[in-house]
């Protein structure tokens, strides 16, 4: 990719919902979305303003912004777990009502049960949607293998490693077939050798399915290595600032795509922009 081609701050926000095909409805669609909170004495706070953003079928996208700008924000109302005060929040085209079975959620803490081992945990979620007992657990040795797991399905968590853990909850995850997949600053605990160990683990993961992600983060270079658009959030109340194509090759390896002149020419620009916000903050 050529200086030329990448996007000005200008220009970057005309790339939002390009992926899509035509005629198909997006993933994920927020048309002009603010959402105020009222404290307990009475005051509004507005966490969000006109906000917009399409994430295309299959897409993989990654939300940064400076700390309390609201970044979490936009999963919980994808979730249906928030609700905005103005505009519209849409999953396959239809408005949100209630919680969907079609999503899943990756979140920073380990969601985990302590009292189960990491077989039954694994299972836990097609068992809570009606499969049959047995078929879930064999199901669940699948994922367990799949995410480099094999001969730890009776322990419990107490007793592995926390990148351990987080494989744990990417299959609790994925053993589900999300379309679409929502991750809030799932592996910043981690150590930055397991850290890479899980980016690389999660694109292998989700390069199988089809669905669509929303990735939160505070580390632009995860975000830069892992999405296909990252969007830049300023300060609160958030309003989308701008987006920025990746268009690195895939498959990526993250060890190696952070060398890469491209991915260090769009760390600059993206700091460039975030920097603005974090100094506002």
């Amino acid at each position: 990719m050529t200086d030329q081609a990448l996007p000005t701050t200008a220009q970057v926000t005309a790339l939002q919902g390009r992926r899509a095909s035509p005629g198909t409805a997006p993933a994920i669609e927020f048309d002009d979305v603010s959402l105020r909170f009222i404290s307990a004495d009475g005051n509004a706070t507005v966490a969000l303003r006109n906000f917009s953003m399409k994430v295309a079928r299959g897409e993989f996208v990654a939300i940064v912004g400076p700390t309390g700008c609201g970044k979490s924000t936009t999963l919980n109302m994808i979730t249906g777990l928030l609700k905005p005060t103005v505009g519209t929040v849409k999953i396959m085209g239809q408005p949100i009502q209630g919680i969907d079975p079609r999503i899943g959620f990756v979140f920073q803490a380990d969601a985990v049960f302590p009292w189960k081992s990491v077989r039954d945990n694994v299972a836990a979620g097609p068992i809570f949607r009606g499969k049959p007992k047995a078929e879930a657990l064999a199901l669940a040795d699948q994922w367990i293998r799949r995410v480099g797991l094999e001969g730890f399905g009776d322990h419990y968590p107490h007793q592995l490693s926390g990148g351990m853990r987080k494989r744990v909850a990417l299959a609790q995850t994925f053993i589900n077939q999300p379309e679409i997949l929502l991750m809030d600053e799932p592996f910043s605990a981690l150590d930055m050798q397991t850290r890479t160990l899980m980016q690389d683990e999660l694109l292998g993961l989700w390069s199988g399915t089809g669905g669509s992600v929303v990735f939160v983060t505070h580390d632009l270079e995860e975000a830069i290595a892992l999405a296909d658009r990252v969007f830049v959030l300023s300060a609160r109340p958030a309003t989308l600032k701008c987006v920025y194509d990746i268009d690195l090759p895939r498959p990526r390896v993250m060890s190696q795509v952070r060398y890469d002149p491209q991915f260090i020419d769009l760390s600059k620009r993206i700091w460039d922009d975030l920097r603005e916000e974090v100094v506002i903050h």
